[in-house]
This record gives structure tokens, sequence and C-alpha cells, in this order.
């Protein structure tokens, strides 16, 4: 799970055409569709908190959590700068905890691709789960098996702006559905000085079939899978897709049922 160390300096600039509004409307619409329109919400795996601050924006009660304090530095600079009151903690998403029950989670950005083995995400999806409140909604988008085997493979990508460059090798484990970035960067310090890191990021390709059986063994039932490019229902071939799931097991007083 360690990654986005040197990275996250420089993260929102390789970011930076993102559509992030685009998703926070739709996030928005489908919370409201399940009438949500505020309260507490959970942004797992948040990053710089483009997108929590969005929420925050938009009348929500966010909290915010990601393993890298890099990214979260980067995050608590956005909450000063919004004027928000976004609660950021440092954890892991596999053991992360939190005072009491949320009205939805969400999780973007491929996050969930860097969780490695099916056990782990489980019990994730059960974390989500069992902090959702009765009702609650669960967003989150994955990238396929699909995407990393026949559309990114062992390709390079190279990117150069002025003050900052990046060369990321991609190399995909068909047999294990492991898929490994090398990623070197160049960040200029002073005047024409740049400094160079690296960092090794690993991600799973997952198909629609193992998201959706993972979050219903986890109890919540699976309500939407949209291709996230098209906003149409995922295909053989969608490249990152996006779940709905729901809470169903709490009764009111937040007890699980059965």
């Amino acid at each position: 799970m360690d990654a986005y160390t040197g990275f996250a300096g420089v993260y929102d600039l390789f970011m930076e055409d993102v559509p992030y509004e685009d998703w926070c409307l739709w996030i928005r619409e489908t919370l409201a569709d399940h009438g949500i329109h505020d309260g507490l919400v959970l942004d797992l795996g948040c990053g710089t908190g483009v997108m929590t601050e969005l929420l925050a924006e938009a009348g929500y009660d966010m909290t915010g959590i990601d393993f890298s304090e890099e990214m979260l530095e980067a995050a608590v600079e956005r909450r000063e700068q919004s004027g928000h009151e976004t609660l950021y903690l440092c954890q892991d998403m596999r053991e992360f905890e939190l005072y009491g029950t949320v009205r939805a989670i969400i999780s973007i950005c491929d996050s969930m691709n860097y969780i490695l083995e099916e056990e782990e995400l489980l019990d994730i999806f059960t974390r989500v789960d069992n902090y959702l409140f009765p009702g609650g909604i669960f967003i989150f988008d994955f990238n396929t098996d699909y995407k990393f085997r026949e559309v990114i493979g062992d390709a390079t990508i190279a990117e150069s702006r002025e003050d900052c460059s990046f060369i990321w090798d991609n190399f995909y484990d068909v047999e294990e559905g492991i898929n490994e970035y090398d990623l070197t960067v160049f960040v200029r310090e002073e005047g024409e000085m740049f400094r160079r890191f690296t960092e090794t990021h690993y991600q799973r390709g997952y198909t629609v079939e193992q998201m959706t059986g993972l979050a219903e063994q986890a109890g919540m039932e699976v309500l939407e899978v949209r291709d996230a490019d098209t906003g149409e229902e995922a295909t053989s071939t969608s490249q990152r897709v996006y779940v709905v799931a729901r809470e169903k097991k709490k009764d009111l007083s937040g007890e699980k049922r059965g």
C-alpha cells in the first residue's frame, strides 16, 4: 500500500484534466436519488481531497481517509483554502475506523485496485457495510481486468511539463492479474535544477463479477454497474466501472438483522 509519497506533491498537476466536477455532479445526483442530500459522508482513499472538498462545498459533512501522509498534507492545505471543516484521517483503508455510521461512502480514482487480495477487499466492503447508516449508499469505481490486459498492457506513458515530467512504465502480469507501474518523476526545484524520484505502484485488475460478488458477500445490495466513460450499463469492454451499492441488513437502531 506504500504509494504516492514523492509523487503526491505533483499529483494534482498531472490530474488536472480529470473531470472531478462532472464526477461530483453524478455522485450528488446518485445520492439525491436515494434521499441523501446532506449529512455525514466518507471519502475512502481521498488522496489530495479534491472530491472531498467539492462534496463539502455541496453541503455534505465530509470525512476523508487516506494512507498517504503526503497526500493528506495536500488535502489539509486544500481544506484551509476552502474554509470547510472536513475531517482527514490517516488510515489504511483495510483497517479504517470511524466514530459512527455515515449516510454514504464514496471511493473514486481506482483506490480499490490497490487492494491486491480478494480477501482484503471483502474485509473493506464488510467495514463499509458496517459503517453505513441503514439504507446507506456506497459508490466506488475501479479499473477493469480488460483495461489492464487489453488497453494498457506493457505500455510506457510519458508527459513533460515546464516544471515537472514523468515516465510511467507499465507491466501487467496476466496470470496474477497484477499491474506494476514504475514511475519516474522529475520536479524542478530551482532554476534548471530538477529532482528525480521513483515510485512503484501495484494494482489488481478486477472483473465486474468479482467486484459485485464481493459487495454482495459483504451484505450489500448492488443497485447499479455503469461504464464510467459512457454512463451506460457496464460491458465486457468497459475500462473503468462505477458500482452503486446499498446497505440492507440494519434496522433503524443500527443493529444488523438476521
